[in-house]
């Protein structure tokens, strides 16, 4: 199942040079090992049978909660502005906040 004559220190190297960080040499061996096991897993899922069974995003099917968007009558300003602290001229008016 799994190639023991693959090297994977080169793109842990690859990876660790992309991301710009430095990895002692406990490091290199504790992402080698951890690699190692995830491919290991994926060889493992290879083996399931999944004739029939339709792509999926996710376990569970999800279903949009949201209603539909509609248009609606807008406010007035009289009933935009009712809870405003302050307003002028049909607007709210707010406190300044750059210098």
């Amino acid at each position: 199942m799994k190639d023991k004559s693959f090297d994977h220190s080169v793109h842990i190297e690859n990876i660790a040079t992309l991301a710009r960080i430095h990895l002692t040499d406990q490091e290199r061996q504790d992402l080698t090992k951890s690699l190692d096991e995830i491919l290991e897993y994926f060889d493992k899922l290879k083996t399931v049978n999944v004739e029939g069974i339709e792509p999926s995003a996710h376990a569970f099917p999800l279903y949009d909660i949201l209603r539909d968007d509609e248009v609606g009558a807008p406010f007035d300003a009289e009933t935009a502005l009712h809870n405003a602290p302050k307003q002028r001229n049909n607007q709210i008016i707010v406190p300044k906040v750059v210098e």
